[in-house]
């Protein structure tokens, strides 16, 4: 017996009422995203490795245990699938001179992403992100815009529970110097501390405030904070952008705890959490990345960016369709003669703008008007070998028309 196969652990297939769900979902992106000035863009699934090693962080757990890497044979160089949005859209931002447009340069992008990690409910190896980018501007209120527009797409989703957590990490000269003050603090708890925040009190100690077990997270209550740190031109840009976000009516959680998994954050960082998600209720976040151009290549460029799971989004959302889009009009035919005027029909009603379905099974008339009722048809064209009957499904009335004059009858109001 030949194996049957299953999609691999940690990705799934897109079926049915899931397909429409996401289409309603991009729809809203994107009526969202383009009315506030952001243009579409779509990177490559891979990138060069070093992309993501400079950009990302050699120090974070993206880059150092969860990326799909491959060397290509031919030239040894080594590829990546992408784990997240920003990197590759900044290498874009670079590749394709988008430097010389009027600042900021608003991009999005709905694509699939890849990362070596367990699954669990609504995170995936292979998982959806809509997200975006603004780059060239370092202005509070592009930090305030971009936290809007990730709102106002969670409100127009129905999603519950949605709460927002904003902090400041500063500029990476601020943060090297709270870096080594938060190790020398760790240090002294190390025997508090699970063994994996001391593993990496050199690599990456800011993780520690993520950690989840009780000691640790008993050391981090009375750890240093950060946004205590900051430069005066940083507190003043975080302040600006709280002013905005209240101005807003923009609900909001400072949390001086907050840290991101990639390195390249600067200054505002942000989060969305859902209470329907449980323990792991992150929806949506980002912040700025100020430095990150230099790292991979380019010349100084501030940016600011979000990412929020299309699953996790779909998991908490009230206003998603449930059923297929309706089918305007079923072609159903009486004998195997009367087929290709049933193709020709139902091709005319889709040139016309109607959604059409053409019998395609081989099943019985009586079968025919049975999948036509699975479908929700709204009507049926029943092509005999006495002409055409035009059956309303709604009512059950039925009448005898041209054949000519069908679509004419199906974009009326009623028969």
């Amino acid at each position: 017996m030949s194996r049957r196969w299953q999609a691999p652990r940690g990705t799934f297939d897109v079926l049915g009422e899931e397909a429409v769900a996401r289409a309603h979902l991009e729809a809203l992106a994107r009526r969202v995203l383009e009315s506030a000035g952001y243009r579409r863009i779509e990177t490559p699934v891979f990138e060069h490795t070093e992309l993501f090693a400079r950009g990302v962080g050699e120090s974070t757990d993206v880059v150092q245990k969860e990326m799909y890497t491959f060397a290509e044979e031919a030239d040894g160089a080594s590829y990546t699938l992408r784990p997240e949005g920003t990197a590759p859209v900044c290498r874009a931002y670079l590749e394709h001179g988008m430097f010389k447009q009027p600042a900021p340069v608003k991009l999005w992008y709905l694509s699939s992403f890849f990362r070596r990690e367990r699954p669990q409910k609504g995170r995936y190896r292979q998982f959806w992100q809509v997200g975006i980018e603004a780059i060239g501007s370092d202005e509070p209120a592009v930090d305030a815009e971009s936290i809007l527009l990730l709102a106002e797409l969670l409100e127009a989703l129905g999603c519950r529970g949605v709460r927002l957590r904003l902090g400041s990490l500063g500029t990476p000269a601020t943060r090297q110097l709270y870096r080594t003050e938060l190790q020398a603090y760790l240090r002294a708890h190390a025997d508090e501390l699970a063994a994996e925040v001391v593993a990496r009190i050199d690599l990456n100690p800011l993780r520690a405030f993520d950690a989840g077990d009780r000691g640790t997270r008993r050391v981090m209550s009375g750890a240093p904070r950060l946004l205590d740190r900051l430069a005066d031109d940083d507190r003043e840009h975080f302040a600006t952008v709280c002013e905005l976000l209240d101005e807003a009516g923009q609900a909001y959680t400072v949390d001086p705890t907050l840290v991101r998994g990639l390195d390249y954050y600067t200054r505002t960082v942000f989060e969305f959490t859902s209470d329907a998600l449980g323990a792991q209720s992150g929806v949506g976040g980002g912040g700025r990345y100020d430095g990150l151009m230099e790292e991979i290549g380019g010349p100084p460029t501030p940016g600011i960016g979000w990412a929020a799971g299309v699953e996790r989004m779909l998991m908490t959302a009230t206003t998603v369709p449930a059923a297929e889009p309706p089918t305007d009009l079923f072609v159903a035919y009486a004998s195997p003669a009367l087929r290709a005027a049933a193709f020709r029909l139902a091709a005319d009603a889709r040139r016309a703008g109607q959604a059409a379905t053409l019998e395609l099974g081989g099943r019985s008339l009586k079968g025919q008007l049975r999948q036509a009722d699975r479908a929700g048809a709204r009507y049926v064209a029943i092509l005999g070998d006495e002409g055409v009957a035009l059956r309303d499904m709604e009512t059950g009335d039925q009448r005898d028309v041209d054949m000519a004059t069908v679509i004419h009858h199906i974009t009326r109001p009623a028969l």
